[in-house]
């Protein structure tokens, strides 16, 4: 569990790096998931950082799924919303509101209940038929991205935030599918494939519903994709299982982390500008960023010339 919150810690600080990153490169033209959009993020350092922190929080991912039930390290890693909520609230100065605050003190709540009821992990290591529909839900996720560039901006965004969801799920579950790190046994096993492409296809999805559409509508998805489904796939076919006796108390620790999440989905993304303070600093940034038809001070006092000739 101490790892599942950190790989959440990680995740949730990343986000604010890779939020205001995506937000200061140039769009590309289309509506849908655009594969220059990442490349021209990964010019941000900003973005970098981001990265090396996500690294790092998908190795201690990966030691939590070996430890732990799906549906425990799922609600973890959804409470990096909360960590990213504190992280904008201390160093960026974003406000919480009441309700805001509250939503976190909720998702450590759901945190404490599932770290109370959750048993070790199944002992299933599921079948090949399983592996190879994880690959199969991977390809879907790419394809979830072409049809969302047809839909107008609001149900894009969820479908992109549902997709990314489902990417991300499928690594949870992949992780549980490989059992053994020799290589010949990762080239042969699809769940190896299936990881990849789907957090390859999660990154991408994610990106573009950051950058172009509600954040709050793509992360509430993000949110529900990649806890509900893959809880029920380890429950159902990789037996993880709760205590004895406190069945109730996991899947109530689970809703009321999930919903705390989802209450504090606005924070998938914070606000560039409260970031860029190079931007906000520069002679330069400032011109550029006066609104249009506006003038300088020398413009001003000519023009205002020009109207004194003219009057009678």
């Amino acid at each position: 569990m101490i790892c599942a919150l950190g790989a959440a810690l990680c995740f949730g600080t990343a986000s604010v790096l890779q939020a205001v990153a995506t937000r200061s490169v140039t769009p590309g033209t289309g509506a849908g998931v655009d594969p220059g959009l990442l490349l021209r993020a990964l010019r941000q350092w900003r973005y970098l950082v981001g990265l090396a922190l996500d690294g790092l929080g998908f190795l201690l991912q990966i030691v939590a799924l070996r430890s732990l039930p799906i549906y425990a390290v799922g609600a973890a890693l959804a409470a990096s919303l909360a960590v990213t909520a504190v992280v904008a609230a201390r160093l960026l100065h974003v406000r919480l509101n009441t309700v805001e605050w509250s939503a976190v003190g909720v998702v450590v709540a759901g945190l404490a209940m599932l770290g109370l009821a959750s048993g070790t992990e199944g002992e299933s290591t599921g079948s090949t038929a399983l592996a190879y529909a994880m690959l199969g839900t991977a390809v879907a996720v790419l394809l979830v991205g072409v049809l969302a560039g047809r839909l107008p901006e609001r149900p894009r965004a969820l479908l992109l935030g549902l997709g990314a969801g489902f990417g991300f799920g499928v690594v949870e579950v992949s992780v549980r599918l490989i059992d053994t790190l020799q290589p010949k046994a990762l080239l042969t096993n699809p769940a190896t494939y299936a990881l990849l492409l789907g957090g390859g296809a999660a990154f991408l999805l994610l990106t573009s519903a950051l950058q172009r559409g509600s954040v709050t509508t793509a992360t509430a998805g993000m949110v529900l994709g990649e806890t509900v489904g893959p809880a029920l796939v380890g429950v159902v076919w990789l037996g993880d299982r709760t205590r004895e006796g406190l069945g109730w108390l996991a899947v109530l620790g689970f809703a009321v982390a999930v919903a705390g999440s989802l209450a504090l989905a606005r924070f998938g993304e914070v606000e560039p500008a409260a970031l860029d303070e190079d931007h906000i600093s520069s002679p330069a940034a400032r011109t550029a960023d006066r609104p249009a038809g506006s003038s300088s001070s020398a413009g001003q006092a000519e023009s205002a010339g020009q109207a004194e000739d003219r009057a009678p």
